[in-house]
């Protein structure tokens, strides 16, 4: 008897996203099919307008399709409603920005704490995961300090402890290194890197192929369509 396959992370298929700008069609992302395992590093790559981002803004429930099927987690999220899709982005998704997105006038600490707050969870088990978090991107010597008394990679460093710390089951990083010279960016792509040896689903969507020679699977996109798919991760 042969074990069962487990399920992918993400299962997209027939993917479409259609916009209606004025009187032009946009046809956005057009008939996508994708599997995703669970403990793959994968990048999404395409010039401007090829649709990745309108992708990645869907594999992270920030958008709807305008047809096809999206699983995540062997759940069928593509239909579901604003408050649904936000409640399944603060338990299985964690998100790193181009622009780190922290709130200026909080903590390090207080930033990675949001989702747990949102989420619900008691202060003494959020003060324990926000600690082990800072930890794990090696900041734990700045949690009392606020984005403008960090650097740019520190402030990414603690963008991906806040995407880890609700635990989720992918991890989406949008043009994580854009803002950041050489060095940084090589630091933020190690720490995520090391995410991934960890267990965990890891996406970057990004144009550099620097970066994407760190995954070990690319994803191409033009004009909407998945062209080309490279190094499939078919065992775990």
């Amino acid at each position: 008897m042969t074990e069962q396959a487990a399920v992918p992370v993400i299962r997209v298929r027939d993917l479409h996203r259609i916009f209606q700008v004025g009187t032009q069609t946009v046809r956005a992302v057009q008939g996508i099919d994708l599997d995703v395992a669970q403990g793959e590093y994968v990048a999404i790559m395409g010039s401007s307008g090829s649709g990745k981002t309108t992708l990645m803004n869907m594999l992270g429930c920030l958008d709807t399709p305008t047809s096809g099927s999206y699983h995540l987690g062997g759940v069928e999220v593509s239909s579901y409603g604003d408050d649904s899709l936000a409640d399944i982005r603060n338990r299985e998704i964690g998100f790193v920005f181009q622009t780190f997105n922290l709130l200026p006038r909080n903590t390090a600490a207080q930033n990675v704490e949001l989702p747990l707050v949102y989420a619900g969870v008691t202060p003494t088990q959020r003060r324990q995961r926000v600690a082990e978090a800072l930890e794990r991107v090696g900041l734990s010597d700045r949690a009392s300090h606020k984005p403008n008394e960090l650097s740019g990679g520190q402030r990414q460093r603690v963008a991906i402890a806040r995407a880890l710390v609700n635990k989720p089951s992918l991890i989406l990083a949008d043009e994580p290194t854009g803002n950041l010279d050489s060095t940084t960016s090589a630091e933020i792509i190690g720490i995520l890197g090391e995410l991934n040896t960890w267990g965990h689903t890891v996406i970057i969507v990004t144009h550099e192929e620097d970066v994407a020679t760190h995954c070990r699977r690319v994803l191409r996109l033009h004009d909407g369509r998945l062209v080309s798919d490279t190094g499939v991760l078919t065992t775990n």
